[in-house]
């Protein structure tokens, strides 16, 4: 069985690359099927998300190999609709790839999305759009099945910025007949992203990042090179491990446009932050202090994705904070593990109030999804001996290698296989 070995209790100091967004190529390798041709992605990070990713685009007929940290997609001989639902119990994000096949094949057929356990998150938004774009569904023996003779566009209102259904609608607008408009639209960047990149395509898409876009339908997208973004929520991560275990690091390929509400966070606890466009410079004393309230909303309010590895850090504040989860109410699953290191932390409803401890101790940890292992790491950097956190593929789902770069801060941490 693998395990990460952390041995906490210092700070880190050093500088870090920031690999490619996961949240940004997922939609976008699920667009390359609306492109019959090649498309190369650079800063592709190789996590295991993307490598669920290419086995589904392999096993509806595209190719794919890397040349270093770049993707390259032929989806030239795609054969099948069908996405087989081995892969598609993976990882949830493997729903997007229904717009993708109904504007290049006019049908799909896929089963239910898989990934981590963070609550309940359905489709219904997506079928919904589909349904208003002239596409037929229907369910038999647990598998979604839509066909169209013609992907039509039309004004969808989302009742709640759903990131995936935005995404959803974009896809399958793109060679739409005429225009789709998007009311209440996601505007995390990583929408943004998937617009710039099927704009750079041919695409016709304006409004992104805003809460109405439109796609005006085009014929076809052509073949080309494209650079992914870097990772907002790797990132947060790592300002959020040196603001717990203290020091002074540097992280390089990101700047602080799409981190405000985090680093406001930051810096209300007492740490000092510095950035420009492509760098961004953290210190810490490592005892942060209490914030009397954070809620996670949707961009650009305060991610979902940095409560747990925030959670981690206000353990050791000097006074007691609370957060309100609104997005995701399993988030809260990973509290009993936070609990292991002695931490002080009671949760009631979509509430849990953290009572800050003078210290944490080291101890044996399960990761049970993405985010929530990534703050058990945080966790066990600030402890006091030794940490020995299971099931690390869930934290390989999103960072490249969250050893390697934490060991260029200075940490004391390993991956045992």
């Amino acid at each position: 069985m693998a395990f990460i070995e952390i041995n906490g209790g210092n700070q880190l100091s050093g500088e870090v690359n920031i690999q490619g967004s996961k949240n940004a190529v997922l939609p976008i390798l699920a667009a390359t099927v609306l492109v019959n041709g090649i498309i190369k992605l650079n800063n592709c990070p190789k996590i295991l998300d993307v490598f669920h990713m290419i086995k589904i685009l392999e096993a509806i007929g595209c190719t794919a190999s890397w040349d270093n940290s770049s993707l390259i997609i032929d989806a030239t001989r795609l054969n099948t609709s069908t996405v087989p639902e081995e892969y598609v119990k993976m990882m949830r994000s493997s729903i997007i790839l229904m717009g993708a096949l109904l504007g290049r094949t006019h049908s799909v057929t896929i089963t239910y999305p898989g990934g981590c356990t963070i609550g309940a998150r359905p489709i219904d938004f997506h079928l919904s759009a589909f349904q208003n774009m002239n596409v037929l569904l229907k369910e038999e023996d647990g598998l979604i099945k839509c066909s169209t003779d013609g992907v039509k566009g039309n004004d969808i209102f989302l009742k709640f910025p759903s990131v995936g259904a935005t995404e959803n609608i974009i896809l399958a607008g793109v060679l739409a007949d005429g225009k789709t408009g998007i009311i209440n639209a996601a505007r995390e960047p990583e929408i943004t992203e998937l617009c710039k990149f099927l704009n750079a395509a041919g695409a016709r898409i304006t409004g992104a990042g805003t809460e109405r876009i439109e796609i005006m339908g085009v014929d076809y997208l052509h073949p080309m090179e494209y650079t992914a973004c870097s990772d907002r929520i790797v990132a947060g991560t790592y300002l959020a491990a040196v603001a717990g275990a203290g020091g002074e690091a540097v992280l390089t390929g990101i700047g602080d446009e799409n981190l405000k509400a985090v680093i406001k966070v930051l810096r209300e606890m007492g740490c000092s932050i510095v950035s420009g466009e492509d760098y961004i410079i953290i210190a810490s004393s490592g005892r942060a202090k209490p914030i009397p309230f954070i809620r996670t909303m949707p961009y650009p309010e305060f991610p979902t994705d940095m409560q747990s590895q925030i959670m981690s850090v206000l353990m050791t504040a000097t006074g007691t904070s609370k957060i309100v989860e609104e997005i995701f109410e399993g988030r809260y699953q990973n509290v009993k593990e936070q609990i292991k290191f002695g931490a002080d932390i009671r949760v009631k409803g979509r509430e849990a109030i953290i009572n800050g401890v003078p210290s944490l101790t080291g101890c044996e940890v399960f990761a049970s999804e993405l985010r929530g292992g990534a703050a058990l790491v945080i966790a066990g950097l600030m402890a006091k001996g030794k940490t020995t956190l299971y099931n690390p593929y869930f934290i390989q789902r999103g960072y490249e290698d969250i050893c390697r770069d934490l060991n260029q801060l200075g940490a004391d941490i390993r991956m045992v296989t």
